[in-house]
């Protein structure tokens, strides 16, 4: 395999189509979210590529009907049930920041939504009181809500719904069901491992060190398991070695591509990019993501949304809705290509922008 065989690879097996937001959910097994809308969520912008008729916020408008749960995986995303129960019960021995801020607080909190079902966090701010705590970002949150957020990460809570985009929890009763029969850690562990490289692969060795460490906040009583089936899957997977970097995927997936003449633009956490050392060596450019990044120092744009044309990302676009219109900015790494083909898939790329933002 030579590198435009892998890129054609890396491409072909990630950009899938399914026709509902269930089947695609179950295929995926695990969608990163990014509450930035810059022109929609980064969880919406990935599944647009990969649901026929998608819209902005349908992931949101079907989630109790999808079997899918809010949770922590390499990162927070929505996950399956069946790939839920790869990460808990979730145990560890430490204690929660808040558990150390506020003695006590968490047990209060987990009472009362038992008792009052759905909660609110506004609710609970009304029953004990708005107490700030640091976050782990070096500002501040309620004490409800840190409580909140930590009950969930234990697994005593779930994800109910979202009122304008913020979390209402309420009990987790199937949580407290796998209790009864849990699997082995070692088959935990093997799930997990098989779950990265269904997403991510082909992945280059150093990212899939990267990914694997990531799921420790998942599933951080499996650590020791994750390793050792780390270094079993290598064993068993297939990989190709170009320019000094390795990389795997699972033998099973298929090395023929049909790579159409379209163009793509695509969430910053796409699986197609989320390899950060895989699209630089691949692409020929570096892409970083730079919502977080002063703006006198950003080089692509707040939210640059890699440009897939065919099987190669040769820009990014940077697409804002203004009173109800789209606006787009697109840059290029070098030549903007002169094909009338090319322009033709660009608008069509941006056509079915609109049609999935609900805009003009």
């Amino acid at each position: 395999m030579n590198l435009s065989e892998l890129r054609a690879f890396s491409v072909g097996r990630s950009l899938w189509s399914e026709p509902d937001l269930k089947t695609a959910i179950s295929r995926f097994g695990f969608v990163q979210a990014d509450p930035i809308r810059a022109p929609a969520r980064a969880q919406d912008l990935i599944l647009m590529q990969r649901v026929k008729k998608y819209k902005a916020g349908d992931l949101e408008r079907q989630y109790s009907k999808l079997g899918v749960e809010e949770d922590f995986f390499v990162n927070y995303g929505f996950v399956t049930r069946e790939i839920q129960s790869l990460m808990h019960p979730r145990s560890f021995d430490s204690t929660l920041k808040i558990e150390h801020e506020a003695p006590g607080l968490t047990n209060r909190v987990l009472e009362f939504v038992r008792q009052n079902g759905a909660t609110h966090p506004k609710e609970l701010e009304r029953e004990f009181g708005k107490q700030r705590v640091g976050n782990y970002w070096g500002g501040g949150s309620q004490a409800t809500t840190r409580a909140l957020d930590g009950l969930h990460y234990r697994g005593h809570l779930r994800v109910a719904r979202r009122d304008n985009g913020i979390k209402v929890y309420e009990a987790a009763p199937h949580l407290e069901a796998m209790l009864e029969k849990p699997l082995s850690n070692t088959d935990m562990a093997k799930g997990l491992i098989d779950l990265i490289v269904r997403i991510y692969a082909p992945l280059s060795e150093q990212t899939l060190g990267q990914l694997v460490s990531l799921s420790g906040y998942g599933a951080p009583h499996l650590k020791l398991e994750i390793r050792a089936a780390l270094k079993t899957a290598k064993a068993e997977l297939e990989s190709v070695k170009l320019d000094g970097l390795r990389y795997f995927w699972n033998p099973i997936d298929s090395l023929e591509t049909n790579i159409k003449p379209t163009v793509r633009l695509l969430a910053p956490f796409d699986p197609v990019v989320w390899d950060r050392r895989r699209f630089e060596h691949l692409h020929g450019w570096e892409y970083k993501f730079e919502a977080y990044t002063p703006p006198a120092k950003r080089i692509r744009g707040y939210y640059a949304l890699p440009l897939l044309w065919q099987d190669k990302i040769i820009g990014w676009g940077n697409l804002k809705v203004v009173n109800g219109i789209l606006e787009s900015e697109i840059g290029f790494v070098g030549a903007k290509p002169k094909s009338k083909t090319f322009n033709t898939a660009l608008e069509t790329e941006l056509m079915r922008m609109r049609e999935f933002l609900g805009v003009n």
